[in-house]
């Protein structure tokens, strides 16, 4: 499917704005030095790229660009560029996952979980769906996900980086009560994944025990089919977002209106503000009908 931006670009105050709630790692600290380069270069040459963020009731939710967000935070910016752009949980979601990706910000654990809660815990779709959605292979998706089955003291070892994810994987195809034996024998030993085959290959003869290879207990979600969108439906969306944003913006001159307007003339402009307001929901509504009409 052709991809058509139907987003738009406004300066969005700060306050307006929340954090994603689906809660992907995005590893950064205020004293570290990469973010503070980028803090440093925000400040030089403002922010050059928007932060990507959805309408998501009487607030906007951050989509993709959590460091950038927290960089103008700390340069105490009222505002920050920004593109709006309506998404669903699942497309915010896919597009956060992918840019964490991108950015090698998570490690192999957190991102087994991010593709565990997409597959199993929201069900939006299979391991070769996610694995198109995010750019990888569906080995790597099915590979990471067998991860989680393993004990958590190997889980660990994992996420700390004292196992890579291909010594993680020889460790779940063999039976719960010798992962840790054999685990701890990688360790001490720097066992390639080769070397840990030819351990499983000793302990097998010995103890009789298979291989446990599951990478197909996943079940393949149906990937669904998207219709391109027409012009027509591009344009009633952008109205939609600019709508959105008027609503918030109405709300935010009736707080003004709240703390520096004299009280005895605050009635009549809040009235006024508040008959705007129930103006624009009535378009919104109208929007939503109109939209509705468009679709096939």
């Amino acid at each position: 499917m052709e991809f058509v931006d139907s987003s738009v670009i406004e300066q969005i105050e700060m306050k307006m704005i929340r954090p994603s709630q689906f809660a992907l790692r995005d590893k950064f600290q205020k004293t570290d030095s990469d973010f503070s380069m980028l803090v440093g270069s925000i400040r030089e040459h403002g922010l050059i790229q928007p932060i990507l963020i959805r309408p998501l009731g009487n607030v906007f939710e951050i989509v993709a660009g959590h460091r950038r967000f927290q960089a103008c935070r700390t340069l105490r910016w009222r505002f920050v560029p920004a593109r709006i752009r309506e998404l669903s949980n699942k497309q915010a979601f896919e597009m956060q996952l992918t840019e964490n990706i991108q950015r090698k910000s998570m490690d192999p654990i957190e991102e087994a979980e991010a593709f565990r809660r997409y597959i199993v815990d929201f069900g939006w779709g299979g391991v070769s769906e996610l694995a198109r959605k995010i750019g990888k292979s569906e080995e790597y998706v099915s590979h990471h996900v067998q991860l989680l089955k393993l004990p958590t003291d190997i889980i660990q070892k994992i996420s700390n980086n004292t196992l890579n994810v291909s010594q993680g994987m020889e460790l779940a195809r063999i039976p719960a009560q010798t992962q840790s034996k054999i685990a701890s024998a990688v360790i001490s030993n720097n066992l390639t994944v080769r070397q840990i085959r030819e351990l499983k290959t000793t302990l097998r003869n010995e103890e009789g025990f298979n291989d446990n290879n599951n990478d197909d207990e996943i079940a393949e979600g149906s990937i669904a089919s998207h219709s391109r969108h027409s012009r027509a439906v591009v344009v009633v969306r952008k109205a939609s977002l600019t709508l959105k944003i008027a609503l918030n913006r109405t709300d935010d001159l009736i707080n003004e209106v709240h703390t520096t307007i004299e009280p005895d003339k605050r009635g009549e402009i809040i009235n006024y503000l508040m008959n705007m307001r129930l103006q624009i929901h009535s378009l919104i509504d109208e929007n939503i009908r109109f939209k509705n009409s468009l679709k096939d």
